[in-house]
């Protein structure tokens, strides 16, 4: 049976090749074969970076052969506001040309100006045509969070004057769409009031092989026993991760007693703070701050030896990297949310205490280190959370789901 064409925006910048092509970034490039396999065509709005490709952005074809059923539609990247005014007219001719190709559509969103996932969402309402949103975070929270916390006092100043107005840019996309895929249960619930049909869905690019395998588990429980607790952090090094948190409730557990050691693998404005403070304290023996570490298979193996991941996230959104931890069977010790509550409430894979509370987090991290039967406990609770948590599984699932809620191939419903 056919299930049509699907129309995403995507805002993953394209980047030109130099050969008349353009560049994806490889996990976008894993999303579009994965599209690709649960739709008979797809047609990807994207924006356009000029300059030099960052290191993950490879050519096309590494989609494979899922390529030749991909149509991609590049527009401007235009995020001030005259670049965005002056490419608008042409953007909303392409969108429009691209809406009437397909089937079904949904659209990222996120951001103000240049954000063309809104733009192609009012173009959809305005054809009368049925669509999905789709977001992973609350973007104008992080964007008021930025306002009180950036350290630039400029972006500090641009936060404050735009979070309200995103704010409100958001809710109006969301009551419009037919369809909400909100990205864990953090982003569903914040936008779960507005929308008629809010839906949680997952989007990772986790292989099942990427899983620690079942047999190692045993292996990693029993090496709890010796030596330091091994505490790790995977992500951006910047106020809304919580960095300078996360150095003090280390920093604090050995003060107490506590036998730790700790890495934070990600770069960011907070880094060098971070450095600096512990050096301060004196604890570079015990915390590993390496910076930006691009190679994956790196990556994993230090999940698969991290024996709790600590995080300190101050914002709600809906953070991949705490599948990462649970797809290696290392358990979650952070700051609460309902994305993390959703993501360990199965087996209970994890410890988590009131958002900010770092005495509170600090004191989890001691009690760990000196009972080690209940952190391999808790690893074995982390295998049984991880299941369903891959590549293959998370995206059937979603393009499920826009067939069951969105009109199929042929379909255009009149919307009041």
């Amino acid at each position: 049976m056919s299930s049509g064409s699907l129309l995403i925006y995507a805002p993953v910048p394209l980047y030109r090749d130099g050969n008349g092509g353009f560049l994806l970034e490889d996990q976008a490039c894993n999303g579009m074969r994965l599209w690709a396999e649960n739709f008979d065509r797809v047609i990807a709005i994207m924006p356009v970076e000029e300059g030099p490709a960052p290191g993950r952005w490879v050519p096309l074809d590494t989609i494979g052969p899922a390529l030749a059923r991909i149509d991609f539609v590049p527009l401007p990247a235009a995020w001030g506001l005259r670049s965005f005014l002056r490419a608008l007219p042409a953007a909303r001719r392409a969108i429009r040309a691209a809406i009437a190709k397909a089937d079904r559509m949904g659209f990222a969103i996120g951001g103000l100006v240049g954000d063309w996932g809104a733009v192609a969402a009012f173009e959809a309402r305005a054809m009368r045509r049925p669509f999905y949103v789709w977001t992973d975070r609350v973007e104008s929270a992080v964007t008021r969070f930025a306002a009180r916390s950036a350290p630039r006092f400029k972006t500090r100043l641009k936060a404050a004057v735009t979070w309200a107005p995103m704010a409100m840019l958001e809710r109006a996309v969301v009551r419009r769409a037919d369809l909400g895929l909100f990205h864990g249960q953090e982003t569903f619930n914040h936008y779960a009031p507005y929308c008629r049909n809010p839906q949680i869905v997952h989007d990772i690019h986790l292989k099942r092989a990427d899983h620690l395998p079942v047999a190692e588990v045993a292996t990693k429980q029993s090496g709890t026993a010796e030596g330091p607790l091994r505490l790790m952090y995977l992500g951006r090094a910047d106020a809304m991760k919580g960095g300078l948190d996360w150095v003090e409730v280390v920093a604090q557990a050995i003060a107490a007693g506590a036998d730790v050691d700790a890495e934070w693998f990600g770069a960011g404005e907070d880094l060098e703070r971070m450095r600096a403070r512990v050096a301060e304290l004196g604890l570079q023996d015990r915390i590993c701050l390496p910076g930006q570490v691009t190679d994956r298979a790196a990556v994993r193996a230090a999940l698969a030896r991290a024996q709790v991941f600590l995080f300190c996230h101050q914002t709600p959104e809906s953070p991949r990297c705490l599948i990462e931890a649970l797809a290696a069977c290392t358990p979650l010790l952070g700051y609460g949310d309902a994305f993390a509550e959703e993501l360990v409430s199965r087996a209970g894979g994890g410890i988590l205490v009131p958002r900010g509370d770092v005495a509170a987090l600090a004191a989890q991290v001691v009690a760990l280190a000196a009972d080690r039967a209940r952190v391999a406990d808790l690893i074995g609770r982390a295998a049984r959370d991880r299941e369903g948590f891959d590549d293959e599984a998370v995206f059937r699932h979603r393009s499920e789901v826009i067939k069951t809620h969105l009109p199929g191939p042929g379909s255009f419903v009149q919307q009041a």
